[in-house]
């Protein structure tokens, strides 16, 4: 940890940290103002724990944030650089988007959406999804974008939940080649919910669908339609949008945001974070169907007027140097990806990204997991040349935006490579122990945000009990992320992984509860318990461990691959387990309560440490025979 880089872009701006640990509230208040609102707020804060409210009584819009405020300056700067898998490519200019965005508004309305109503986005990498979710934040829609890789049983929760009344697909998208068939998934998971009134098809793979009695075409909705359509003047905690996120219990939780504070963070963190210029071309890896995608490729980027390229397929199709060719094509100068990501690119060597010209770099960032050491100086050398900084930031959908980074745009300080630095301006972190007093530098304890902050979730879509028992249960009046850290001497923060039953895959999140719950459901398995363990590729592989229902004497190998494809339908592709276990029992305290730390200890091939509690000491020593035979 002694381990220091001092490199930076941006100026020492130490009076903004002591505004904003003065007095944070009126320190965001300033902050906000870099927004255009149709009327100021009466009072910044309204803090009743756990629910706050920003910039109270101000009036604002997000499409309009995001575009009509650079038509007079920049309508014919490239907004979007777009890049389809197959090697399709458009230009959308800030010109080309207002207008797309104002008529398919108008179509909205045509199909009966009015402010507050919910709209589901199934949409692939292409540029109508920005273009629908600012359509639908015009008119003061909800809306919530599914991540195309999702199954119909996931997708189908989600619509379920939301009671949307528009459905937005296209008849599929390109992903490795093949074809992703969305509308037919879309057909299977709505067949009989009445609430959906209309599903909107855009082309985009030619392929055949079939057009039922809900379906309306893109294409011939937006002929007809209107290319003026005013920006609704919306409460500053009006709902943008809701982001379904995986829980340690029951159903992914819909995490709801709000408009003026979580647009105040994130003009402020990426303005701070990637220290953004007019002449910056920006690539963020993400899909838009994570919180990464909504803050950093729609949101963010667009209220600062930038240009950014948007990618429809995968990092590493059809070989492991697309995404070089891509920076390379486009001179991309900020680069935003994942860890899971480079650990992929790093494997296949160096050769590869050095045939590149990757010059025009100047800023590169990390999001989704904690970036390991080795990881960070391959990215900074062999990617950055020795010459970008590498902003590694920590946040959540829940938190909205980045909430700990460094901040070239801001202050220049030495980084470290697999820390995040410090907090953010305006957010008090801490680390501590249970009992929720902060422990000494050096020691892994709890993170915990001591204060609301603009981009927090507003609460948990429908339950605003689940939200206050998820989120500030554990600590008084704190929030608690679910993740452990460590602050060093210097006060850098170290993300250390979740401490809950949260697994970490490729830096998507999916709970161990959603999935144990899947493979229980087959009619072969009695009970079943999942764990994690690390990876060099994805950080986390999923290993199951089944005990099946006695009289099942279907063969094992049979049962592995119904299992496998049972989660590849229910969950979708990201769950699919590394291997699956068949076990006759599953270790347990005496209380019943499953000993996962045992399992993930043997999966891993580590010591198993303590067992005093467990019920039957047996379980262990069946389950490690097994391990270590296949």
């Amino acid at each position: 940890m002694s381990e220091k880089y001092d490199i930076g872009l941006g100026n020492n701006n130490d009076d903004l940290r002591k505004q904003a640990n003065s007095d944070f509230v009126s320190f965001w208040s300033d902050q906000a103002k870099n927004l255009l609102w149709f009327s100021t707020w009466q009072k910044t804060l309204d803090w009743r724990p756990p629910f706050a409210k920003w910039f109270v009584g101000g009036k604002i819009n997000a499409s309009y944030n995001a575009l009509d405020v650079h038509q007079n300056t920049k309508y014919d700067k490239p907004a979007i650089l777009w890049e389809g898998e197959n090697g399709d490519s458009r230009i959308l200019t800030y010109g080309d988007l207002f207008i797309e965005v104002q008529k398919f508004a108008n179509v909205l309305k045509s199909l009966g959406v009015k402010k507050g109503d919910r709209v589901t986005i199934y949409l692939p990498m292409v540029p109508e999804l920005p273009i629908t979710m600012l359509a639908c934040a015009r008119i003061g829609a909800i809306h919530t974008v599914i991540f195309s890789g999702f199954s119909v049983e996931s997708i189908r929760d989600r619509i379920d939940d939301s009671k949307s009344k528009i459905v937005v697909t296209a008849d599929g998208g390109y992903r490795r080649g093949k074809i992703v068939k969305l509308k037919e998934v879309v057909d299977e998971a709505i067949h009989d919910f009445e609430f959906v009134e209309h599903v909107v098809v855009l082309e985009r793979t030619k392929n055949k669908i079939s057009i039922l009695p809900k379906d309306k075409l893109w294409n011939d909705l937006m002929a007809t339609a209107s290319d003026s359509c005013d920006a609704e003047k919306l409460d500053s905690d009006h709902p943008l949008y809701i982001l379904y996120t995986s829980g340690t219990t029951g159903k992914p939780k819909g995490v709801l945001h709000g408009t003026g504070g979580y647009l105040t963070h994130l003009y402020s963190t990426f303005k701070w974070a990637f220290d953004i210029k007019d002449s910056d071309i920006f690539f963020c890896t993400a899909d838009i169907g994570w919180v990464t995608g909504h803050s950093y490729v729609v949101y963010a980027p667009l209220l600062h007027g930038a240009t950014q390229i948007m990618y429809e397929g995968a990092p590493d199709f059809p070989d492991m140097s697309r995404m070089w060719h891509i920076l390379e094509k486009y001179r991309v100068s900020i680069f935003y990806t994942t860890p899971t990501a480079l650990r992929m690119f790093m494997k296949f060597g160096d050769d590869i990204p050095n045939s590149f010209n990757l010059s025009s770099l100047r800023l590169l960032g990390t999001v989704g997991e904690p970036i390991n050491p080795e990881v960070w100086r391959w990215y900074y050398k062999i990617i950055g040349k020795e010459k970008c900084p590498i902003i590694d930031t920590w946040w959540q959908t829940e938190t909205g935006g980045i909430m700990i980074s460094p901040l070239p745009g801001l202050e220049t300080i030495p980084l470290k490579p697999g820390s995040a630095t410090l907090p953010i301006p305006g957010i008090d972190i801490s680390v501590v122990d249970e009992f929720g007093s902060e422990v000494p530098p050096n020691t892994k304890g709890y993170l915990i945000i001591k204060n609301p902050w603009p981009g927090m979730l507003l609460t948990l879509w429908g339950n605003d009990k689940k939200y206050k028992n998820v989120y500030w249960s554990k600590y008084s009046n704190c929030y608690y992320p679910g993740d452990y850290a460590l602050k060093d001497s210097d006060g850098y923060l170290w993300l250390l992984g979740r401490a809950d039953d949260i697994l970490k895959i490729a830096g998507h999140r999916i709970g161990t509860a959603e999935l144990e719950s899947c493979i229980a459901s087959d009619y072969s398995v009695a009970e079943s318990a999942v764990c994690g363990i690390p990876d060099d590729i994805k950080g986390e592989v999923i290993i199951v461990f089944a005990v099946l229902k006695d009289g099942v004497t279907t063969d094992k190998t049979i049962l592995e691959k119904n299992l496998f494809n049972k989660i590849r339908t229910d969950i979708g592709p990201i769950a699919t387990p590394k291997q699956i276990y068949f076990v006759s029992k599953l270790p347990k305290t005496r209380s019943g309560k499953i000993m996962r730390r045992l399992l993930k200890s043997i999966a891993s091939g580590e010591k198993i440490g303590d067992t005093s509690t467990l019920d039957d000491p047996s379980a262990v020593a069946e389950i490690q025979k097994i391990v270590t035979q296949i």
